[in-house]
């Protein structure tokens, strides 16, 4: 990485996040702890110049061996020897400064040594078979992904296949990105005497690609110091605006926060709950969101209140203890422990108020979730245990923190995708998304997606290439089409289709958000250009030829089988409610010796009672043969009107007219005009017509009727 490092002690005008911490620091990532060279030491003593990683080591891994990384920083410091940074600083001062980045985000043994060890493949005649005689195959192993990184420039024709790999060599290890990751914050704290358009270019990288992996892998410390460097280089007037804000408050003689936090821990206290009540500012991009969102800040606005406690149900009792004490901002309220972020991310959010307005945020959470919230997959340890200590979690994924679901998707998503230019331009929207939203299935189980997404997405992320046959959905219990948008702790019911052949439609591309959905619907579409496609329907079907089974009614249907207590009256059933026998009925003389019968609940019918019109009597006579209007409704779907018509045939009933509407979001309704042989036959039929892929309801119409005089 020589190309893009140059002093460290001249950091030219990148100075962000120097202002003022109160209580227990973050991880302090700006000690950059770099050490003039003195040469490896005598026998098997440490060499001073790693003094300050061992320090950091110790201070997570207590016991931690100490040997590794000896060796691999002679070895090291011989391979660079004479190499020179372009400030003119001792190039081992790059990989010592990276691997101080790890130790204090908590890496354990193997990731500092292959830190140590990350550019000499690349850079000196030190090779890969010499590395793994020297230090075992999983330090050579991350060597070489790290190697394989940083073999190709970040130029713009590069950079798909680049981060191709990159990707490849995060899914299989991710202490490959874990040291990437603190190679380019060393490189990007370094670049102040860089061309202003080189350094642009580095930071839009940084921007686009390592900062949303940074925060998907939950590396906030490293995350949150990226973003401030790339905002001083590319907003170079917020970011002094920004600055200048934030010392003003510093400046301020009182402290609202500080206040506040004083009244949190009396509150605590006297509660009994054992708490840490710290303050944490802001960092540079985050004052500037909050300035953009919120307009003029106020002093409690530059900083939150970080609670840390010893178990997770302490941090319930905090809450519970805030609430009632201080007045909540209802819609400030988060549980990410009870619903963890997808980057391992887990505290409790809220926010109070007190008399004069301050508005405070709190984070509540124990040590070890602030440790993982700050350091994200590097403070896990080593995550690759042997297989009988790995688990599977509700989904079917590896429960290997450092695999997260996202991740996994990602990862198969890469594979289909066809070219590396496609992959590119998806992997760009899908980190464009820098909220994710998590959806729960019946079952218990959970998806996580970006927000925006919709049930296509949902459906793809749970059944992959089977999602083609996804007919609909259920969103909270009601009926909704794929297109539907999800939100955060939506319930998502799938409903899939029993045809093996099903087919995804075109139209699915443009409500898909998520890469896995639109890379399986792209690659169906393209693969299959001779479908045929369904003809338009139109608002009138033409009336079917029905097919005759044996004992299906074809002719124009006697109506004779209601008998009305008028006699010589020609009798006709209602086409608003199309009663059929042993409907409850009820009828109606109108013009011309015509008496109409209606099914007792008919809305028709109501409206001649409350007009004065006297009933006839009437009731059911011996013929056995009715005609019945029944509405279908169901996701649009090719082939569906042919469907329908062949379950109705199969159940020996005539079709004698069918109205199809246009489809409307994905949904389109079907009613028929039917004959049937003997009213029995309706209940099968209409439960065959339900098991039709797509149909979710079948019902007896229920049509408006005019009143006839």
């Amino acid at each position: 990485m020589s190309a893009e490092a140059t002093n460290p002690a001249t950091p030219g005008p990148i100075t962000p996040g120097a202002h003022r911490r109160r209580g227990r620091p973050r991880i302090d990532l700006r000690r950059i702890g770099w050490a003039a060279l003195l040469g490896p030491a005598a026998g098997n003593r440490l060499p001073d110049a790693i003094g300050h990683v061992v320090e950091a080591h110790r201070a997570h891994h207590p016991e931690a061996p100490l040997e590794p990384l000896r060796r691999a920083y002679v070895l090291a410091e011989s391979s660079h020897r004479g190499q020179m940074r372009k400030s003119g600083e001792p190039y081992i001062t790059h990989p010592l400064a990276v691997t101080l980045i790890l130790a204090e985000l908590g890496a354990e043994t193997t990731t500092l040594t292959a830190s140590l060890l990350h550019d000499t493949v690349e850079d000196t005649e030190v090779t890969l078979d010499q590395v793994r005689t020297e230090f075992g195959e999983e330090v050579a192993y991350l060597v070489d992904g790290v190697t394989k990184l940083e073999k190709v420039d970040y130029g713009a024709a590069a950079e798909p296949e680049t981060f191709r790999k990159m990707l490849v060599a995060t899914g299989n290890d991710v202490r490959v990105m874990s040291i990437k990751l603190a190679d380019r914050l060393h490189n990007m704290r370094t670049l102040g005497v860089m061309r202003p358009e080189k350094q642009a270019r580095i930071a839009k990288v940084t921007r686009d690609v390592l900062i949303p992996l940074a925060e998907r892998l939950g590396v906030q410390a490293l995350k949150t110091e990226l973003e401030d460097l790339v905002f001083a280089i590319l907003h170079p007037d917020e970011y002094t605006e920004t600055r200048e804000l934030i010392a003003a408050n510093d400046a301020r003689g009182t402290d609202p926060l500080a206040e506040i936090a004083e009244d949190a821990r009396a509150v605590l206290k006297d509660a009994g709950i054992a708490a840490e009540v710290l303050i944490r500012s802001r960092h540079f991009v985050s004052v500037h969101r909050a300035r953009r969102k919120r307009g003029t800040l106020r002093g409690a606005d530059f900083g939150r209140l970080l609670v840390l406690v010893g178990e997770d149900a302490d941090c319930y009792g905090v809450l519970g203890e805030l609430h009632t004490c201080f007045t909540p901002v209802v819609s400030e309220f988060k549980d990410f422990i009870a619903v963890p972020k997808f980057n391992l991310y887990q505290s409790l959010h809220t926010a109070v108020t007190r008399g004069d307005g301050e508005v405070a945020e709190v984070l509540i959470r124990t040590h070890q979730m602030h440790k993982v919230a700050e350091a994200g997959v590097v403070a896990l340890g080593n995550p690759y245990a042997p297989p009988a200590d790995e688990q599977t979690d509700s989904m079917g994924e590896r429960a290997d923190p450092t695999r997260p679901g996202w991740l996994s998707r990602l990862l198969d998503w890469q594979e289909a995708a066809p070219d590396a230019d496609t992959f590119w331009s998806t992997l760009r929207e899908d980190l464009a998304q820098d909220r994710e939203i998590t959806v729960f299935r019946p079952d218990g189980g959970t998806l996580g997606l970006p927000a925006g997404a919709s049930c296509v997405d949902a459906a793809y992320a749970q059944y992959g290439e089977d999602a083609h046959a996804c007919i609909g959905a259920r969103v909270n219990g009601r009926l909704a089409t794929l297109s539907t948008v999800l939100s955060d702790g939506d319930t998502v019911q799938l409903l899939m289709g029993q045809d093996p052949a099903s087919e995804p439609s075109r139209d699915w591309l443009d409500h898909a958000r998520t890469p896995a959905a639109r890379i399986a619907i792209r690659r169906w579409l393209t693969t299959h250009p001779a479908t045929p496609q369904p003809e338009p329907e139109g608002r009138r079907a033409p009336e079917p030829a029905p097919r005759a089974p044996q004992g299906a009614l074809a002719g124009r249907p006697a109506e004779a089988n209601a008998v009305v207590d008028q006699p010589g009256a020609s009798v006709r059933l209602a086409g608003c409610c199309t009663p059929v026998p042993p409907d409850a009925v009820t009828a109606f003389a109108v013009r011309g010796g015509v008496v109409t019968v209606h099914r007792a609940e008919c809305h028709g019918a109501a409206r001649m009672k409350s007009t004065g019109r006297a009933e006839v009597g009437v009731h059911w006579g011996d013929t056995t043969q009715c005609r019945v209007s029944l509405i279908a409704e169901s996701f649009s779907r090719p082939h569906l009107l042919a469907d329908l018509t062949e379950a109705i045939a199969l159940e020996s009933v005539a079709v004698i007219s069918a109205t199809v509407e246009p489809p409307t979001q994905g949904r389109v309704r079907h009613t028929y005009t039917l004959q049937l042989p003997d009213a029995t036959t309706l209940p099968g039929l209409m439960r065959a017509m339900r098991n039709i892929a797509g149909v979710y309801d079948v019902s007896r119409a229920q049509h408006p009727a005019q009143t006839t005089s």
